[in-house]
């Protein structure tokens, strides 16, 4: 596969609104920036434990990252003393994720794979799958959605979870909160910004200290429809946090946390 060195939304950006599209949206320009995004250390900060003791809490040792991106939670859950799975369906993250945690004297397990065909790359049963990183706003099509919770399902084992977060898309929706607004989780030499907002699409702009302007076309997803469609994929129960452990704001959290358990509850389930 060439790489890209610019990304190209074509004449009206705002109409590109395609599951496939963030292949050619993480082009190594954009990856090689993306921890200056994230800041390893400020995110873990933010994050504390909150992922371990709730993994910890169900038991789980065996764990499948399906949105693996740099490497950040895969690294985390490894020295966690987790056994992890590094899942990725761009190929330039995967890369720069295996280099990451090499560097900190890890070897990632990693498979590229789509989600909506995940089980046709990954052939084991998990305790957990996890999908963090707002990950899956990437999918624009609600069939996409709907076959990738499904493939996340079928890989867990009988009593596994599946933990999905997702950036609070109803403040920006119902404009309670600023579109200038500064996701907290960014490192100090980054400015992520959303650009566009509408019912079915979240434009956003990421602007680094060199000058260097990337975006990122997502779906605006709803808290209460993805809980809905991970229960009418089987999920049995769906817990939902604000955050990690202290709002960003007084009054909206910045991140949805999905805990969708799938241990069958029986009848009144």
């Amino acid at each position: 596969m060439q790489s890209q060195t610019r990304q190209d939304y074509g004449d009206d950006p705002l109409a590109v609104r395609d599951s496939e599209k963030y292949q050619e949206e993480y082009i190594d320009g954009f990856v090689d920036k993306w921890d200056e995004l994230i800041d390893w250390d400020g995110r873990a900060s933010a994050e504390g434990h909150f992922f371990i003791e709730k993994l910890r809490e169900r038991g789980a040792k065996k764990v499948l990252d399906v949105a693996t991106g740099t490497g950040f939670h895969s690294v985390q859950l490894i020295e966690a003393g987790f056994e992890v799975t590094s899942a990725d369906g761009s190929p330039v993250m995967l890369a720069k994720a295996f280099e990451n945690a090499r560097k900190r004297g890890h070897i990632l397990r990693t498979i590229h794979a789509d989600w909506r065909w995940l089980n046709q790359s990954v052939h084991d049963l998990y305790d957990a799958v996890i999908c963090l990183g707002n990950s899956f706003t990437h999918l624009h099509e609600e069939v996409d959605r709907r076959k990738a919770l499904a493939e996340f399902y079928a890989t867990l084992k009988h009593d596994g979870v599946l933990i999905l977060d997702q950036r609070n898309y109803d403040a920006l929706l119902d404009h309670e909160v600023q579109p200038t607004h500064n996701y907290y989780y960014c490192g100090d030499s980054v400015r992520a910004e959303p650009e566009h907002v509408d019912d079915s699409l979240a434009r956003f702009k990421y602007s680094f200290q060199d000058g260097a302007v990337y975006h990122l076309n997502m779906f605006p997803l709803r808290k209460t429809y993805v809980q809905r469609l991970m229960k009418e994929v089987g999920f049995q129960r769906v817990d939902t946090y604000g955050d990690f452990q202290e709002t960003y704001r007084e009054t909206e959290p910045d991140f949805f946390i999905h805990l969708a358990e799938k241990a069958y509850l029986g009848g009144n389930g």
